[in-house]
């Protein structure tokens, strides 16, 4: 890089969230590092949920700003008690009742893991690990997050460093996510929502992400992807 060079060169980091049962990969944001940037990648998914949907369980790494991007989308302001002595304590933000948010964190020397802690940061632990005890035999885990993560590093070239392909600039960079998004969730069967059905010489009903989502009711070609007109809202 170069003095010369637009403010937006550089490092473009890629937050993801996705829905572990259908692997529905539900939003991204690109840009930095802080805490704003965690913020509006929640916000993007808020604006997607429906109203009448419960908060669902959020699990990460230990990367603090998705903690307080958490609370930024979720939390509410409460005054904390006076006593009396000094100045008045500011308001401070306090998670739902009904946030659970837990965290894989690993230690990492020279490559290698050598220690793995999981905490739970908001809601009730038990309830947690029931909701983990179905496919994960009750261990918290990112596994859902980290492979999408792979996947999206070995389909879009713009991700490999120090090679030709790397995106010149953010807007277009964001672009090939979106549609790389598309594609996985509408077009590319997941092997692990494959249903067992007895039809004939049919063996197994192949699912995608938006079909285990009720989104569509079939997999999309990719012709179909390419030709369908997005309704005016």
């Amino acid at each position: 890089m170069t003095d010369d060079d637009p403010d937006e060169y550089g490092d473009v980091y890629a937050l993801t969230i996705m829905e572990s049962d259908t692997k529905l990969f539900i939003s991204h944001h690109e840009g930095g590092r802080s805490t704003d940037d965690a913020t509006e990648l929640f916000n993007d998914f808020e604006s997607k949920r429906s109203n009448t949907s419960p908060l669902p369980l959020f699990t990460s790494d230990d990367w603090d700003p998705f903690k307080a991007a958490l609370l930024n989308v979720y939390g509410s302001l409460e005054q904390t008690p006076y006593c009396g002595i000094g100045r008045k304590p500011l308001p401070v933000l306090v998670p739902p009742e009904d946030l659970m948010y837990a965290q894989v964190c690993k230690k990492v020397t020279s490559g290698h893991v050598d220690e793995m802690r999981r905490r739970v940061v908001f809601g009730d632990t038990e309830e947690i690990l029931r909701i983990f005890e179905g496919d994960s035999g009750g261990c918290i885990n990112t596994s859902y997050i980290e492979r999408i993560n792979l996947t999206i590093r070995n389909s879009l070239a713009r991700f490999i460093r120090k090679g030709m392909n790397c995106s010149k600039s953010t807007r277009m960079h964001s672009r090939a996510i979106d549609f790389f998004q598309v594609w996985y969730n509408f077009v590319k069967p997941h092997k692990s929502l494959k249903l067992k059905v007895n039809c004939g010489n049919k063996k197994w009903l192949q699912r995608t992400p938006a079909v285990a989502q009720k989104l569509t009711d079939h997999v999309w070609t990719f012709k179909e992807l390419l030709t369908f007109r997005v309704p005016v809202q």
